[in-house]
């Protein structure tokens, strides 16, 4: 993953972690695989599955018992984002608080990521 040493690439509230533990253990499987797919308005969607294990190139998070699995192909989108787990009176799910995210469609479902000039330049990596 593309990583910063001391950083985790993913983060996880406690709430998120609560229910990814109890969706593990209610399905009885390994963890969560996020990833990304094309699709919805904005071009881009965050996908959730369960699964058995971790693939070889999977980036694997665990903290408190949840275990996250970053598909290789969204670990560049995913680097800093930080994933809750939110209720209301209307309505419950994971929310991806991401700083990789330019635009979102009004229903949140999907996003469009800033372009890889944009990234750079925001971490400092375009100059020296």
């Amino acid at each position: 993953m593309f990583a910063i040493p001391g950083q985790t690439p993913v983060t996880l509230t406690d709430t998120a972690v609560a229910q990814i533990r109890k969706l593990m253990e209610r399905q009885s499987r390994h963890g969560l695989r996020i990833g990304l797919k094309k699709g919805g308005c904005a071009g881009m969607e965050y996908t959730m599955d369960y699964v058995d294990a971790a693939e070889p190139h999977d980036e694997v998070i665990e903290q408190d018992g949840a275990r996250v699995m970053i598909a290789p192909t969204a670990q560049m989108f995913l680097f800093g984002t930080e994933i809750d787990y939110e209720t209301s009176l209307l309505e419950s799910g994971f929310r991806f608080r991401n700083p990789n995210v330019e635009d979102a469609c009004g229903c949140g479902e999907s996003i469009k990521f800033k372009d890889v000039e944009t990234l750079a330049a925001e971490r400092g990596a375009g100059g020296a």
